[in-house]
């Protein structure tokens, strides 16, 4: 009893930590969801250039996208022209940081690790986009062109709020309610001398942590508590950060996607570059500690240093923003009354587009956009012939799913 009420109080110590930079996060994300979204970012990953691994790295670093989440939108980016390389860029570099994730890094492993994550999830994504391209330089790109109308100033400002609160919130809510247990079960149950006795050389540490990162899904925000823990528990700071390069870049499931959407030779490139890339980066993360003194302020958790009664509200916010994520996740399979299926929404843009135009008709309860299945689910007092017809003055194609 006694154990599990030590975990409850570190799992919440972490998460009121964690919360006020998340929140903050999560509104960032929804302003990069609209002004930045998939759209704009695949008008410039066509080229066989260096400039075109520059942008999708840079693209993929403040984008708040999951492992697993930035599959479909790779897929995307490839299927419209991207190059291979600046795909496997976008790969690695989109899930191992993201603009909120950056933030709640700071909030649990301090200044350093918030400032050089980010600049290893670029130095991955250059590294391995180019690698790829030497070994790929011939490839043909193919461009697309794909147009949208706009959108209303308040139409931006709602959705700014629905994806960074809400659609968010579903995809990252459960890894890190995960991170957070899991990172509170190391900090409680490991001893604190177990590495000091079986793992006092810190390169032990690297490949301990490589071997556990590289097959795990986490995503960024998840991985923070489960590495500031690890650190906590004597793992050296540099172990950490492969953890939090590795953990997000790889999963069964995304190396899965690479072997058999980009092929064998992308599938090596790609799994070897972030085994050396991860171990590099760990070592001069580890050396440039030292070289600043070694000293745990800079490394330490710093969402403590919040008045109180800050944290504990944005606790509470964050945790209720959570719930409600679970709750309309698990709604999603109920059928509604109209399901059609859209073809030719490729991206985000298309999604708020179509969501729109249906919800300017009179009568309309709900509305929801399935961006990743291509449907579209609507609820009302409408007829499906209005429903068909707005999607069609929005510039799309639908189609009536069959029951």
């Amino acid at each position: 009893m006694e154990l599990l009420v030590n975990i409850f109080n570190e799992s919440a110590s972490l998460w009121l930590s964690i919360a006020p930079y998340l929140l903050l996060g999560m509104l960032f994300a929804g302003l990069l969801h609209v002004f930045l979204g998939t759209d704009f970012v695949t008008r410039h990953l066509g080229g066989g250039t260096f400039g075109s691994i520059l942008k999708a790295t840079l693209f993929g670093i403040p984008l708040p996208i999951c492992s697993c989440g930035v599959i479909p939108v790779a897929a995307l980016l490839r299927k419209e022209g991207a190059s291979q390389s600046a795909t496997l860029s976008f790969l690695v570099s989109t899930p191992t940081t993201g603009v909120d994730s950056i933030l709640a890094t700071y909030s649990l492993m301090g200044p350093l690790f918030a400032i050089f994550r980010p600049v290893a999830a670029f130095i991955s994504g250059i590294t391995i986009g180019a690698i790829d391209r030497l070994f790929n330089p011939g490839e043909k790109i193919r461009r697309s062109a794909h147009h949208h109308t706009s959108l209303s100033v308040q139409f931006k400002l709602k959705e700014i709020f629905r994806y960074g609160f809400f659609e968010l919130a579903e995809d990252i809510g459960k890894w890190l309610i995960i991170g957070v247990i899991i990172g509170a079960v190391l900090t409680v149950v490991i001893p604190e001398a177990l590495l000091i006795n079986h793992f006092s050389n810190p390169f032990l540490h690297f490949l301990v942590i490589l071997l556990f990162a590289l097959p795990l899904y986490v995503c960024a925000t998840g991985s923070i508590p489960i590495a500031a823990a690890l650190i906590q528990k004597g793992f050296s700071p540099g172990a950490a950060l492969i953890f939090l390069i590795a953990g997000p870049a790889t999963n069964t499931v995304t190396l899965s996607f690479v072997r058999s959407r980009l092929g064998k030779r992308a599938f090596i490139v790609y799994l070897s570059s972030i085994i050396a890339v991860s171990f590099l980066l760990g070592w001069l993360f580890q050396f440039l500690w030292l070289k600043l003194g070694g000293g745990f302020s800079m490394i330490s958790p710093h969402g403590g240093h919040l008045p109180l009664w800050l944290r504990i509200g944005s606790g509470i916010i964050l945790l209720v923003i959570i719930l409600q994520g679970f709750v309309k996740a698990k709604g999603k399979s109920i059928k509604m009354k109209y399901e059609l299926f859209v073809p030719d929404m490729i991206c985000k843009h298309c999604q708020m587009t179509v969501k729109k135009k249906i919800e300017e008709l009179s009568g309309i309860t709900q509305v929801v956009v399935n961006f990743d299945e291509k449907k579209v689910g609507v609820d009302g007092h409408v007829n499906l012939q209005q429903i068909e017809q707005a999607i069609r003055e929005a510039g799309y194609t639908p189609k009536e799913v069959s029951r």
